[in-house]
């Protein structure tokens, strides 16, 4: 290329100075996250709430992977077993998703995970031997055999 046509060119796109306009930078626009009308209709249909101050959802999926929504948007009817997650999901490993549970459990470290696991067997535990039935009496035999025994007897 010419260098006097260069210098022409570089002079047109001048990006500061005494008296030159300035040049515009380009910005794409971002995407307003905007809920669908039919959605929110839906929503209100199913009578869902928002449950405010939730960090983060995690998902486990059957193929060993984990959905993790970070600052995710969650409305729930619990009378009709119905939750709404919105948000992101990113996709992570099990140990990702455990490592980072861990950590934001904050004041609890891996030595109070060892004694909330007892606990829970100790209730698992007494529940299971309180679970015997004693509410419910034991079969008999039926009465047709107690018929067909005073049948013969009768002969």
């Amino acid at each position: 290329m010419n260098p006097e046509k260069l210098a022409k060119l570089q002079s047109q796109v001048r990006t500061g100075g005494k008296g030159t306009p300035r040049r515009k930078v380009k910005k794409a626009a971002k995407p307003v996250a905007k809920e669908d009308p039919k959605i929110a209709s839906t929503l209100k249909q199913l009578g869902v709430q928002p449950i405010p101050d939730i960090e983060t959802i995690n998902m486990f999926m059957d193929g060993g992977k984990v959905l993790a929504f970070n600052a995710p948007r969650l409305s729930a009817n619990v009378q009709a077993n119905t939750f709404v997650v919105a948000g992101r999901p990113e996709e992570k490993s099990p140990e990702q998703a455990l490592t980072e549970m861990i950590s934001r459990m904050g004041s609890f470290g891996p030595d109070s995970l060892a004694q909330l696991a007892k606990m829970s067997e100790g209730l698992q535990a007494s529940t299971n031997a309180g679970d015997v039935d004693d509410d419910i009496p034991d079969l008999v035999s039926a009465g047709e055999d107690d018929a067909s025994a005073n049948l013969d007897t009768t002969d």
